[in-house]
């Protein structure tokens, strides 16, 4: 009967630090995005909606290309890099689009009206799936490129697009983290999946 009761004690106790944790890191959550939302600099408003805008044609744009290159010249290597930029970004839309009907966290002007949204957005928050997105073009650009001059400027672009989403009010901080790793993650777990299946065939 102690031992019981000693457990439901230790029970109590994680949960109530499991509560604490989560209103603390909300807070912290919030605290960030208004910092960023209030402080704004509205002179960026325009560059930031351009930015966020980008992502999405982005996304179709360079994998279209480097498959065209693919088709005109039969070169192996653009055939891998379209395969690695185009499977990371199914993969990374498929784990976003789960996450964020699985979660359902209401935007944060929804919640929070004191934070001005520059740009409307209907969708659930977790995780971003612009930043998602961008990370995921990034890091398998990166990884089919592996050049510095590829990886500055599309490493810069996808953090500009994961800040806009905070500076345009549509997306928390944690919103942001995690689509950066989801997408990054991706294309590293496709770029491993494809040299597997490479490693099979010979």
């Amino acid at each position: 009967m102690f031992k019981l009761n000693l457990h439901k004690s230790y029970l109590a106790i994680l949960f109530a630090l499991l509560v604490c944790f989560e209103s603390t890191a909300q807070n912290l959550d919030i605290d960030i995005l208004r910092n960023i939302n209030h402080n704004r600099n509205t002179a960026l408003d325009l560059t930031f909606k351009t930015v966020t805008n980008s992502v999405f044609p982005m996304a179709i744009g360079v994998p279209a290309a480097i498959t065209t290159l693919y088709l005109l010249n039969k070169d192996t290597a653009n055939k891998q890099r379209a395969i690695i930029i185009g499977g990371t970004l199914i993969i990374s839309s498929a784990i976003t689009g789960l996450l964020k009907y699985s979660i359902q966290r209401e935007r944060p002007f929804v919640t929070y009206p004191d934070i001005k949204h520059i740009k409307p957005e209907d969708s659930y928050s977790f995780p971003s799936g612009h930043t998602s997105t961008a990370f995921a073009l990034a890091t398998s650009v990166t990884i089919a490129y592996p050049k510095w001059y590829v990886a500055a400027p599309a490493y810069l672009w996808a953090s500009s697009a994961a800040y806009s989403r905070m500076h345009l009010g549509v997306h928390y901080p944690s919103d942001v983290l995690a689509g950066a790793l989801i997408g990054s993650g991706s294309a590293w777990l496709c770029y491993k999946l494809n040299m597997r299946l490479q490693q099979r065939k010979k």
